[in-house]
């Protein structure tokens, strides 16, 4: 199997896609930073959180088992193809 130019590009859209998702969930995530008052609990506890930024820290890290599942994946991939083509040789 060759790389071609449309693997590549698919690669680089799927990169991009991903780092757009962590930026849209970080600057969302801003938003507890910066209004963040002792008075409702722990730092980054969920009891000091609203609804909102409990969903996104949420799906901040449910996006980060995603990623982590992605790369295994591709590491699985990637080790099955490398024995296929030592086993040929």
């Amino acid at each position: 199997m060759t790389i071609k130019w449309k693997h590549i590009a698919i690669g680089i859209g799927v990169i991009i896609a991903d780092l757009i998702v962590y930026i849209i969930l970080g600057l969302l995530l801003m938003n507890y930073d910066d209004f963040y008052e002792e008075s409702k609990g722990e730092y980054w506890s969920l009891a000091s959180m609203t609804t909102t930024e409990k969903a996104t820290y949420i799906g901040f890290e449910v996006w980060n088992v995603i990623n982590c599942i992605g790369i295994g994946y591709l590491a699985y991939l990637l080790t099955r193809k490398i024995k296929s083509t030592g086993a040929n040789k």
